[in-house]
């Protein structure tokens, strides 16, 4: 009895603690003048370009961290923990060295940059350095649940298949592909999130320039110094798009489970 006690009031600490930030800073959202402050130029541009940046670096980080997902999932290679130590490490690296070594390798002045240069393309200071630095800080989060959604298909579920004469686009479209869904949306969503939230790469690497790299992270530093309300606005935006996100994810990713007889 005791010990489901001290469980019970370990748990509810941990939650309160969790919930009292984020509860005391929509407390502080000024309802009032919403409207004006959604209208505001510098909580437009940030919502523009988080939104446009973020699905962007999705949309490169699914494109090319699926296939190395399932590759890191079901085959066996030379290397193969050097790659996967490799995609993991930006999970531990603090944030600045992540700006720091994007800038060394696309700077203006490094052998990458020239290249691009040459062909008119500028990366740093730029929207495309704002995709590439939250793409490398997030991909990991994508990258490991991914691998974990391939790892959960059962290996007979293939092999009956492949008796069945299915080829191996078949069985990865109708039979893994389905299976593995609720890990790849999981690390989709965390990516996101995760890229949403990205400042100190960001910062370093792409800058801070209202209307072209100024994400919404970036423009909470801003306005902190200038406009409370506005910081207390974004922030509060920021909140409930990802509260939002995660119940929706979880809703769908239980249906799911459901429908493939793995909900319970």
């Amino acid at each position: 009895m005791l010990g489901r006690l001290g469980v019970a009031l370990a748990g509810a600490i941990c939650v309160a603690f969790l919930s009292l930030p984020l509860l005391a800073l929509l407390l502080r959202v000024p309802f009032g003048e919403l409207f004006r402050y959604l209208g505001d130029p510098l909580v437009l541009d940030a919502l523009r370009l988080s939104a446009i940046s973020s699905l962007t670096s999705l949309a490169l980080m699914v494109a090319l961290g699926t296939p190395l997902a399932y590759m890191l999932a079901r085959h066996s290679f030379p290397g193969k923990r050097i790659v996967d130590t490799l995609v993991e490490l930006p999970l531990v690296l603090p944030p600045a060295v992540a700006g720091v070594a994007l800038l060394f390798a696309f700077g203006r002045r490094t052998f990458a940059g020239g290249v691009l240069r040459d062909l008119n393309i500028e990366v740093a200071f730029t929207l495309a350095a704002v995709v590439l630095a939250q793409a490398f800080v997030a991909a990991p989060f994508y990258i490991r649940a991914a691998r974990a959604g391939f790892q959960s298909v059962p290996r007979d579920l293939l092999e009956a298949a492949h008796t069945q004469g299915a080829g191996g686009w078949q069985t990865f479209r109708y039979v893994v592909l389905p299976l593995a869904m609720p890990g790849l949306v999981g690390g989709a969503v965390m990516a996101w999130a995760r890229a949403v939230g990205e400042f100190g790469a960001t910062i370093l690497f792409a800058g801070n320039f209202q209307g072209r790299t100024q994400t919404m992270p970036l423009a909470i530093y801003t306005a902190l110094e200038s406009d409370l309300n506005a910081a207390i606005v974004l922030s509060a935006i920021l909140v409930l798009a990802s509260f939002a996100l995660l119940i929706t994810f979880r809703l769908v990713s239980g249906r799911q489970l459901d429908m493939v007889g793995l909900g319970e």
